[in-house]
């Protein structure tokens, strides 16, 4: 089984945004043959807690335009790490040192990758094979 369609579209949206915002190492994993609960993770890394904020922002505002509402939100009050779930996609917003110390590309790298493109600049965010890809902004994941 993989990723629905729309898991798809709301997961790459919520990239979009999250580069829109100016987000980066962004990583779009299909985790839908190893959890039940959702089918696609969104991955983005921010340099502190008031961007994490407007990246989240972006990201509700953006899917809430698709028609997604998330059903959970935590970690906004810290602004370290923001969980929204929208049922079939979960996405981890994280200030780069939680990004780093928790390493969640790195519990999930058995996952296929969907690739992601930045549509403001154009390059892939992610080749298909490794989460360790290029990302965001053109930097490399973080992947340790």
């Amino acid at each position: 089984m993989t990723a629905s369609p729309r898991a798809v579209e709301l997961a790459l949206a919520a990239a979009q945004a999250a580069a829109d915002k100016l987000g980066h190492d962004l990583l779009v994993l299909d985790v839908s043959e190893r959890l039940a609960i959702t089918d696609c993770f969104v991955l983005a890394s921010a340099g502190n807690e008031r961007q994490v904020k407007g990246i989240v922002d972006e990201i509700e505002e953006k899917l809430r335009q698709l028609g997604a509402k998330p059903v959970r939100r935590e970690g906004e009050r810290e602004g370290r790490w923001v969980l929204l779930d929208f049922v079939d996609v979960v996405v981890h917003v994280q200030r780069d040192e939680e990004r780093g110390f928790y390493a969640l590309e790195r519990l999930w790298k058995d996952c296929p990758v969907i690739p992601f493109t930045d549509a403001a600049v154009g390059v892939g965010a992610a080749s298909a094979g490794s989460p360790a890809g290029e990302a965001g902004r053109g930097g490399p994941a973080t992947s340790q």
